[in-house]
């Protein structure tokens, strides 16, 4: 090495030095670089799935030489801190005061100008590369890609405009010693040659191992160690990076199980044999994958209560065989039905001896879930990945410190774990302008993405889950989409998104559609993009077994105080009569809003019963705004005396808002509903004899039959707009006029009637959701009509447009990945959204007591923690807080409101208290006082939740 580049490595040159040993010279750069690049080498080989690895080497031409594809990775990541040659050097005092004399004195005007040291790495890529035999002339851009997967391992890509001349880069000792850690490297790796292409798709994934690599190898506690025992020479301490890096591997949580694939109804502790859904999946699915290529798209529509997510699980069995995935991401559209699939994923995982396997819970605050302890909160071992330039304009919070005990549970790292089971927002941002989004790409790449309830996101959403679908099919990724409601124009889209990742032109696709069956799965292959439906036989049995007729019966209400018979309290009264003072039985009343939800919880619990839902009343109040522990409880207490085990309660009366339509396992004697869109309305009435099937088969829990007067599934509509009637307008806009006065016109049309599911489903939904809004007829509607239509048109066009705007571009569009990160600023999550409408905070309800004393609760038992300057708040007291915390939007406060509602300074700089707002409640006489915010009332009580008035 050194005759090719005149010197060795000088390990003065330091790479690591913030929270090591100081009585010891700083981590040397050189040692970094190799470390990262064993690293790198071990996820290729253990951590990256064979999908992963195909599509990097064939992104890099590489198809025949997988080993020579692995040595590029590595390469890519062990000069990902080269940068650091440069002016960086001088940024820590400790660091600068051990370089060597040569380096020292060709400082020249360093310090003059400033730039990262990832920037820095990206502007002198080029001359590095070139020593390397790295070309960049002509065809060839491996050395740009190169360069730009250096400037991008802090998470956010830069465009390349060269400046190696830069004074922050020093003089010819800087340059020399640059070349000559390269060759440090190179060397080990066994002097990769260049490939002849470097696809920015195969570069983003790239971008991810380097990203990985280098936070698992600058782990405090390992970089201390190896500190204070350097090996004798460079090749020794390869060695000895290589051999720890399995080690650093399993502790992160990031080494791969494989599962003992137990028969269906082992793997899901479900009795009896699987439905013909899932054993068409089983027998029918593995010939139409074949051998597999480029990964395909299955689509799996069927009603609520069918049994999709195991479906979905049996369906990723056979993907991951034939197209190498290894685990999978099973995203959902809130916490709340995220919580649930998480217990019942764990469940699965452990029939199946996956006791060692990463499962990680994956939404903002799923570390509140009850399954992550006080303990799990704590500092660990911190992640230095930033010495001396973090204090570039944007990066203090973007270079967050990562300290969480368990690795996984980490800032942006739970993705990565080989299962993971979370709310869909999480996966998307790997498709919008973040840091970091490269690492999001990664994790979801390497598995099998399931999406559940594919339906229920709004225009806004679907194109961002389309741009998505459109990446995951460039890295021939399997995909699974469940729904019980998805009209076919939006299934057709999606599909062909992913049918353009893979390789196929949009023109070709425009010409086709991939229609699915009802209920029944679709299956588009990646390569070929030729479609395979659920055979006629299977679909008429699984129809057969869940055939039901749902009587939907409409009843026109007045909201408000009038309208006598046809008030709306009175006329759900009437219906859960039977309920509460007759026979018994369940009933669930679905609302629009809390407040509606709320108020039709008193009146019913003052007309039947006045115990409350603590005390035990037959009448339960379930929604969103409760806090978070609570709303736990009370999810718990709900599915579990309505779900498929129960048992049944001899009296039940749910009042609930949207919080029930998706996910959650209920079985009710009776619907009732507010008029919402028609595929809304199936979902909730997906909720009506859920189980009755399978409790006919199996037996009724403890033995407990449906009522004499459930005769059959019943869902009842309560329509404000028949006969002539409005919006009301305490719903807002919760949902499009149009699409509500569309459902109301088909409802009359159906009115008595029964309804045949599954088979009635689909045209359903598209007479509102699809072809009801393509064929919309100007000469037979009214004005009000045509607003309504236009309203919602033109809301719908702003918000494909406002995701097309805000996403990143389609994979195989990519040209230079700085468009990646192509908006000004320095985004984050916090700065791009993944759904739209108006921003939500966080809110504490607390209690002041008449002592003074600010409380967590009314009792006055737990102080609101509040430590001394420069004390931290403990882990189990951040946990006390946000599990109390209530999901406002923060519209409902105003400037003039901020010194009310502020959170005590302590928690200014903490990174999930600093945003919390707190409602501070004045306790007289045991009971607290509602506080005027924003020109409205705000208190909780404990049977209400928040309250707004």
């Amino acid at each position: 090495m050194s005759s090719a580049v005149g010197e060795e490595p000088d390990e003065s040159v330091w790479g690591k030095a913030r929270g090591l040993d100081p009585e010891l010279p700083p981590y040397p750069l050189v040692r970094h670089l190799l470390d990262a690049a064993a690293m790198a080498l071990h996820l290729w080989d253990v951590y990256l799935s064979d999908n992963q690895r195909r599509s990097i080497a064939d992104g890099l031409g590489l198809a025949a030489e997988p080993d020579r594809a692995r040595a590029v990775v590595g390469l890519c990541a062990g000069l990902h801190d080269i940068g650091k040659l440069s002016g960086f050097q001088f940024c820590a005092r400790h660091g600068s005061e051990h370089l060597g004399a040569p380096l020292r004195e060709d400082r020249g005007k360093m310090g003059t100008e400033r730039c990262g040291h990832d920037v820095a790495g990206m502007r002198v890529a080029a001359d590095v590369l070139a020593v390397l035999g790295f070309d960049a002339d002509g065809e060839t851009v491996a050395a740009e890609r190169v360069a730009e997967i250096i400037g991008g391992h802090h998470g956010r890509f830069y465009r390349n405009e060269g400046g190696s001349n830069s004074a922050f880069l020093g003089g010819s000792a800087w340059a020399r010693q640059r070349v000559a850690h390269a060759f440090a490297v190179y060397d080990v790796l066994g002097s990769p040659r260049a490939p002849e292409s470097f696809k920015a798709p195969q570069a983003a994934l790239v971008t991810g191992v380097v990203i990985l690599a280098d936070w698992l190898v600058s782990q405090e506690r390992y970089l201390r160690r190896r500190q204070k025992a350097l090996e004798p020479s460079l090749a020794e301490h390869f060695a000895r990076s290589l051999a720890d890096a399995a080690d650093l591997l399993v502790d992160a949580g990031l080494s791969p199980v494989r599962l003992r694939r137990k028969d269906f109804a082992e793997a899901y502790g479900i009795k009896g044999q699987p439905n013909a859904l899932q054993r068409s999946i089983m027998e029918e699915l593995p010939a139409a994958v074949g051998r597999g290529g480029k990964g395909g798209i299955l689509l799996v529509t069927a009603a609520p209560g069918d049994g999709k997510s195991e479906t979905a699980l049996e369906a990723e069995r056979v993907l991951s065989g034939v197209f190498g995935t290894r685990g999978f991401a099973f995203l959902l559209p809130t916490m709340a039905t995220s919580d649930q699939m998480y217990g019942r994923i764990a469940d699965t995982l452990r029939r199946q001896a996956g006791q060692g396997a990463s499962l990680t819970l994956v939404h903002s605050m799923a570390w509140l879930n009850s399954a992550y302890a006080d303990e799990d909160l704590g500092a660990g071992q911190r992640v230095l990945t930033c010495d001396g330039d973090e204090d570039l304009a944007g990066r203090q919070r973007a270079e967050a410190d990562m300290r969480p005990r368990q690795w996984l549970r980490g800032s942006k790292r739970p993705l990565l774990a080989q299962f993971a089971v979370g709310t869909v927002d999480q996966a998307l941002m790997s498709v919008l302008p973040v840091r970091h989004n490269a690492l999001r790409l990664l994790a979801l790449s390497g598995k099998t993405f399931i999406v559940d309830e594919a339906h229920a996101y709004d225009s806004y959403m679907q194109v961002l889950l389309g741009r998505l679908l459109n990446w995951l099919g460039a890295y021939g990724v399997p995909v699974v989409l469940l729904s019980a409601t998805l009209p076919a124009s939006v299934s057709d889209r999606l599909i062909k998104e992913y049918l353009q990742g893979a390789g196929h032109r949009r023109e070709v696709l425009g010409g086709r559609t991939f229609p699915a069956p009802y209920p029944g799965w679709l299956y588009v292959d990646g390569a070929s993009a030729r479609s395979t439906q659920m055979t006629e036989t299977r679909r008429r049995e699984q129809a057969g077994e869940r055939r039901m007729g749902l009587r939907l019966h409409v009843e026109p209400v007045v909201h408000g105080a009038g309208g006598g018979k046809r008030n709306r309290f009175a006329i759900v009264e009437r219906l859960v009569e039977p309920v509460a003072t007759g026979e018994g039985g369940s009933a669930l009343v679905v609302c629009n809003t809390v407040s509606e939800a709320q108020e039709t919880y008193l009146r019913l619990r003052e007309r039947f019963d006045d115990r409350s839902h603590q005390q035990g009343g037959i009448v339960q109040l379930l929604h969103a705004r409760f806090p978070g522990d609570v709303r736990e409880a009370r999810t718990r207490d709900v599915t579990g005396g309505m779900g498929r085990t129960g048992p049944r309660p001899a009296r039940r009366i749910v009042v609930a808002t949207q919080v029930v339509e998706q996910s959650l396992d209920l079985d009710a004697d009776l619907v009732i509903s507010d008029l919402a869109p028609l595929a809304l309305l199936l979902q909730r009435a997906g909720r009506c004899w859920r189980h009755e099937n399978w409790w006919v088969r199996h037996g009724y829990p403890g033995g407990r039959g449906r009522p004499s007067w459930a005769r059959e599934p019943r869902l009842v509509v309560l329509d404000p707009l028949s006969e002539g009637g409005e919006v009301p307008k305490q719903w807002g806009e919760v949902y499009s006029e149009f699409l509500l006065g569309t459902t109301s016109a088909k409802l009359s049309e159906l009115a008595d009637g029964l309804v045949s599911i599954p088979e009635d489903v689909q045209e359903l939904v598209e007479s509102v959701h699809g072809t009801g809004v393509e064929s919309f007829d100007w000469d037979v509607f009214d004005s009000r009509r045509k607003t309504a239509w236009t309203a919602h048109q033109g809301k719908e066009l702003a918000e494909r447009g406002q995701a097309g705007l805000v996403a990143v571009c389609r994979a195989r569009s990519v040209r230079g990945l700085h468009t990646l990160h192509s908006l000004p600023g320095e985004e984050d999550e916090w700065e791009v959204a993944t759904r739209l409408g108006a921003e939500s905070v966080r809110l504490l309800c607390a209690y002041v007591q008449t002592d003074g004393r600010r409380t967590l609760d009314l009792a006055g038992t737990e102080r609101l923690p509040d430590p001394s300057e420069g004390e931290p708040v403990s882990p189990a007291a951040v946990r006390a807080v946000m599990r109390r915390t209530v999901p406002v939007r923060a519209n409902w406060f105003g400037a003039e409101d901020t010194e009310l509602i502020n959170p005590p300074k302590s928690w200014a700089e903490h990174p999930m208290l600093g945003d919390v707002r707190v409602l501070y409640q004045p306790v007289q006489d045991g009971a607290a006082r509602a506080v005027i915010v924003g020109g409205r009332s705000l208190h909780v009580d404990e049977d209400l939740g928040l309250v707004r008035r």
